[in-house]
This record gives C-alpha cells, structure tokens and sequence, in this order.
C-alpha cells in the first residue's frame, strides 16, 4: 500500500511529543545498567522481575507520591536518594527489604561511577518528524524536564522540527498534570480532541495527555503497559501510518 492510497487524518491538526525515552534515548538506558549492575551482586534478574522494575521505574518518576516524599528529603543528599530509588527499584523484583537497603546502596555507588550514558537518536524519529511536518502537522514537545532543553534538541538535530518546546521546571508544573497539556493546548490555539500526544510512560504520558482531553499514543517497544487502553506503537516509525487512513480505491476496483 503506497501513500497515494491513504489519506491523512485531518481530525488531528498537531502532534505533541515526550522527549526522553520518545524522541531521545540513552545508551545505555538506566534499566540496562541498573540490571547489569544488580546481576553482578548476585540479584536475580529474570525478564519478568525486570518487566517489574522497569513499570515500577515509570511509574515513579511520574510524579508519584513516593518521588514527592522523596525529593525534599533527600534533596541536600544526591547519594541518599539515587540509594533509596536502588532500594525501591529492588523491592518491585521482588528483593527483600534487608536485602534491598544494602544491594541498593551499592548498586547506586557503581551507578554514580560508571553509569555515563550518550544521547541518541533512532533513525526512525527524524523520518516521522520529517513525514508529520510535510503533511502538515503542527508539533511540539512537552517534558517533564526540569531545565531547558532546546540546545540538546539543536545538537540532537531535531529543533527544526518543532514549533515550540516546553519544559515543567518552568511552568512548575509536571506530567501527568493536565494543567501542563492544557498550557500547550494554549500555545497550539488548538482543543485537546485535535491534537496528538506521544510518549513511553503510560502513567504520565497517557494518562495525563487523556485527562486534558488529548489522543494519547502509547511508544511501547517491549509491551510494558498492555493496559493502555489507548494506541500504541512499537516504533516511532509506525506513527504516521497511525495517523493515516486507508481510503477506498473505488476507481480500481
């Protein structure tokens, strides 16, 4: 099916993007050397322990309660709260508490030493972008970021794609908050029913995206959250056939 069989959803007039773990990725990620790291201390670290971590991982850092008790207690305290963060990590794969407290404080040593991931970029990201933009789409990114990103999104090659680009340190405001949808919904002039969400954590992403009223798109490469209850993709490249609607070739039938 080429693209002349399609035609493009005009329902959604903007697409908006996560930026780490959607547009940007670390290698290695932090799942991967915090498992590395746990297997070599004798921790078991089976997929489905893992599958645990890594929902327990995303869950967390979407403005759980257990990260808003934690940042202001540890706040004066980096080590404390990456040790504890370890800790809670090793209790979702089913560790001990006397058993999580040490590994986790050991874990977050050699994390502190060694763990010096490099952006990086799928190759299947600037050809959606490219694709979205030609068809039309306004875009833009929304992170929970707490500092600007825009020079990273200009080394990473992908400023030129977006309209704007908005960070929650600035707007104080976090996903998944529908306050901070709502703020992009402003900048767009658009309504939520028009407008697309994409991102990988289902607690902050779609959740949020949904509550504010946007068509949350789910990136899910390892099927964490069958849950969604929302589309989803493997691969960022699926997204623009996402976004299109097969039509009907009556003339060549």
């Amino acid at each position: 099916m080429t693209d002349e069989e399609y035609a493009w959803n005009e329902d959604i007039r903007a697409v908006l993007f996560d930026l780490d773990g959607t547009l940007r990725h670390s290698y290695p990620t932090f799942m991967q050397s915090f498992l590395q790291i746990a297997g070599s201390l004798n921790i078991s670290t089976s997929q489905e322990k893992s599958r645990h971590a890594n929902r327990y991982l995303h869950y967390y850092w979407a403005q759980s309660p257990e990260l808003l008790a934690d940042w202001p207690t540890y706040l004066e305290r980096p080590e404390l709260f990456w040790a504890n963060h370890a800790r809670l990590l090793l209790l979702a794969m089913g560790c001990s508490e006397s058993e999580s407290a040490p590994t986790g404080t050991e874990i977050a040593r050699q994390m502190l030493e060694s763990f010096k991931p490099e952006d990086h970029v799928l190759p299947d990201v600037p050809y959606t972008l490219r694709r979205l933009k030609s068809a039309g789409y306004r875009l833009g990114v929304v992170s929970n970021r707490r500092k600007p990103y825009e020079e990273q999104l200009a080394n990473l090659e992908l400023l030129e794609y977006f309209e704007f680009w908005l960070y929650a340190g600035e707007l104080e405001r976090w996903k998944p908050n529908p306050e901070m949808f709502a703020i992009a919904l402003q900048q767009l002039g658009l309504p939520g029913n028009v407008v697309a969400y994409v991102g990988d954590n289902y607690y902050a992403d779609v959740v949020g995206a949904r509550s504010a009223g946007l068509w949350p798109v789910l990136l899910d490469p390892d099927n964490l959250f069958p849950e969604a209850g929302c589309p989803v993709i493997p691969r960022m490249g699926d997204l623009p056939g996402l976004l299109q609607e097969q039509i009907v070739q009556t003339s060549r039938q």
